[in-house]
């Protein structure tokens, strides 16, 4: 017996266009691996769910992507000073109170990035009880290290988890930066001491601007975890606020070793701008010693050059070794004059 046409087999749901703008999302529930998040359709039901569920969802975003700002205004709670630090771009590093939110700015370098001033790039946040919202323009490593720890189960309670991971990782590669920074320092004041600093100026500047940057951009960061710390949102508790303070204690020494590579950078630099003008000295000082010693052949060439009557020992057949031998005794009595002037012992 017939049982009539069979149905076609459903058809997959395909991300739509909107999708490119979710980079990575994440449920977190306590005891159980984070569940990834594939679409935004799936990211906005499981934010609408009631508050009572338990565990929280991160969503990670590409502010690059035009429908990015225009998905977060329609399906979240994010509030407005969020939106005028993305449209203003702002990347003074801080974490602040946003009502019983937290809104905080990270600097990293970027995942693909060398040292150098340009690869030091912004993420936003957004910390609430049950989501955590992350925007960034180019890749991070800091993110890319927290993404790899979330597929290999790494647990995470809450989202004040996830910040303060975020923040250990940030300062984690910060100091790496800054020890490959210090190690190449190191290369390039052997080289100095050795006398080969002309090639590194342009690389110390560089090195410079980079630290400098660093500091003027993370610099507001410990502070701001302290305000934090001590007048914290009402849902978190105090083992976070611990764990914020832990963080605070950790920039502090991160904005320590950026001062620090400064003043070895600023020394180098100098040192290297003393040995410049040493070098330039010298140079100068050979310039002069020739010309003074050249002297007397110019002074006597000039005066024998004369084209006019008179002109000793024009008729004499040994006028030009008389001359010649002039010259001579000139320029070695001043050359003997300059060594006993410029001798040791002697100002």
């Amino acid at each position: 017996m017939s049982l009539g046409p069979s149905l076609p087999a459903p058809v997959p749901m395909l991300p739509s266009r909107d999708d490119d703008s979710l980079i990575c999302g994440y449920r977190f529930r306590p005891g159980l691996p984070a569940e990834p998040i594939g679409t935004l359709t799936q990211a906005q039901a499981l934010l609408q769910e009631p508050a009572a569920s338990d565990g929280f969802v991160w969503l990670h975003m590409n502010l690059s992507h035009a429908a990015t700002l225009h998905w977060l205004r329609r399906h979240t709670d994010l509030g407005e000073p969020y939106f005028e630090a993305l449209a203003d771009g702002s990347r003074s590093a801080r974490i602040e109170r946003d009502g019983e939110a937290l809104f905080a700015v990270l600097n990293d370098v970027t995942f693909d990035s060398t040292v150098d001033t340009q690869e030091v790039e912004t993420l936003w946040l957004s910390v609430a009880p049950r989501r955590v919202i992350s925007v960034r323009r180019r890749p991070l490593r800091s993110v890319d290290r927290l993404r790899t720890e979330v597929r290999r189960g790494q647990p995470l309670d809450n989202s004040v988890d996830l910040l303060d991971h975020l923040l250990h990782d940030q300062a984690d590669e910060l100091q790496r930066t800054l020890r490959r920074t210090a190690e190449r320092l190191d290369e390039i004041e052997d080289d100095v001491l050795a006398g080969r600093h002309r090639r590194h100026a342009p690389e110390l500047a560089r090195q410079r601007r980079l630290t400098v940057r660093l500091q003027r951009l993370l610099t507001p960061e410990p502070g701001s975890l302290a305000r934090v710390s001590t007048r914290p949102p009402g849902w978190m508790q105090p083992a976070a606020v611990q764990q914020l303070a832990q963080a605070n204690e950790e920039f502090t020494l991160v904005l320590r070793d950026i001062a620090a590579l400064q003043d070895r950078i600023r020394l180098m630099q100098d040192e290297s701008a003393a040995r410049t003008a040493e070098d330039t000295n010298r140079s100068l000082f050979l310039l002069t010693m020739v010309t003074v010693l050249a002297l007397p052949i110019n002074l006597v060439s000039g005066l024998f050059g004369m084209n006019v009557g008179g002109v000793p020992l024009a008729e004499d057949s040994a006028g030009f070794w008389l001359m010649l031998g002039l010259i001579a005794s000139l320029t070695g009595l001043i050359g003997w004059a300059l060594v006993r002037r410029l001798g040791p012992g002697r100002e």
